[in-house]
């Protein structure tokens, strides 16, 4: 998995579920990206409210579709909802540097630790950290961070890996479809696949 720069871009993201599987789906049908791209000026395929909301999630998801190893197409389009959930989840951590090191180093180490909910204060603890060890990340506002962890905790509410908590949210251990867990750790996603079972 590519390591990127931080980023805060995410405030103006969202999980954009069905979205993923629209594309992905007519990507396993044959069409190819930029005919993808051509379909949804013509003809908005996502319902967007604008042309330009369009555009932003054209890019966004076609860049964590593009971000993730090839293959998973046809596993997608075999796996119940919750699992292809899981796989959007993997674009989101696979696009996302610094959304990836969250679960990793917060959700998964709670899952670790055997521990079952997750805070705002463990979001800005994290923060924290990351403001230490990046200058971009130091130079953001706190709404910024705020925006940013609200994105974060609602991605992984809609992927179904944890409740919608107002002070603390349970964290659910995902069940992996078989060809998932093999997709994931040889194609270089094993630390995602650790974020997953909640292991060393």
């Amino acid at each position: 998995m590519e390591r990127k720069e931080y980023s805060a871009g995410a405030v103006k993201w969202s999980f954009w579920f069905l979205e993923f599987k629209k594309i992905v789906l007519l990507l396993w049908q044959g069409l190819a990206m930029d005919d993808i791209r051509k379909k949804n000026i013509e003809e908005n395929l996502f319902s967007a409210s604008s042309a330009e909301r369009a555009k932003l999630i054209m890019n966004t998801v076609a860049a964590r579709i593009s971000a993730m190893p090839d293959l998973f197409f046809e596993d997608f389009a075999n796996a119940d909802v919750a699992v292809q959930k899981l796989y959007c989840l993997v674009g989101c951590m696979c696009n996302d540097t610094l959304f990836f090191e969250f679960a990793y180093e917060v959700i998964r180490e709670k899952m670790i630790l055997g521990l079952d909910t997750y805070t705002d204060s463990d979001l800005r603890i994290f923060f924290k950290g990351k403001q230490t060890q990046s200058e971009k990340a130091a130079q953001w506002k706190d709404y910024t961070l705020k925006r940013l962890g609200t994105c974060y905790k609602t991605m992984l509410y809609e992927a179904g890996f944890t409740d919608k908590g107002k002070t603390e949210r349970k964290i659910f251990r995902p069940i992996l479809f078989p060809e998932m867990e093999v997709w994931l750790k040889t194609n270089g996603l094993v630390s995602i696949w650790k974020v997953f079972k909640g292991v060393t």
